[in-house]
């Protein structure tokens, strides 16, 4: 299994009303490193679901439903979308800055790269961001 982290402004699509939802496409991603990572995801994958510019946290899990295909909002082949299910809100959510803060975090890409949309994340930045969150899967 793959992890990965998704970001999305409260203001345009909340971890509450993906929650509501029960399911969405992950549309309109364009850059190359972030389709990228979209690409790599399998069904099944895990997937951190983050508020960005509000909020600035780590609040929910997301699970990948359905793996990359073409990007119905657009006729550009470059582009890729994919299904996401949320799996559980987080008990804490883990803010940018305790990322930042935290030492072992220092190569997550959310550090590194704060503009990509969708980044990878290893098992055992996962690992980390749960226990920091105080939640159990």
């Amino acid at each position: 299994m793959n992890y990965w982290l998704v970001k999305s402004e409260p203001s345009t699509y909340s971890w509450e009303k993906f929650e509501k939802d029960k399911k969405a496409v992950w549309d309109g991603v364009r850059n190359y490193a972030a389709r990228n990572n979209m690409r790599a995801m399998k069904k099944g994958d895990l997937v951190f679901f983050y508020h960005s510019n509000e909020g600035l946290a780590i609040v929910g899990i997301a699970k990948v439903l359905k793996e990359a295909y073409q990007d119905p909002t657009t006729t550009d082949i470059a582009w890729s979308v994919v299904e996401l299910a949320p799996v559980k809100s987080l008990k804490k959510p883990v803010t940018l800055s305790e990322l930042k803060a935290d030492k072992t975090l220092a190569s997550m890409q959310i550090v590194r790269l704060s503009r990509l949309s969708v980044s990878a994340v290893t098992s055992d930045e996962f690992e980390k961001v749960l226990k920091m969150s105080e939640t159990k899967l």
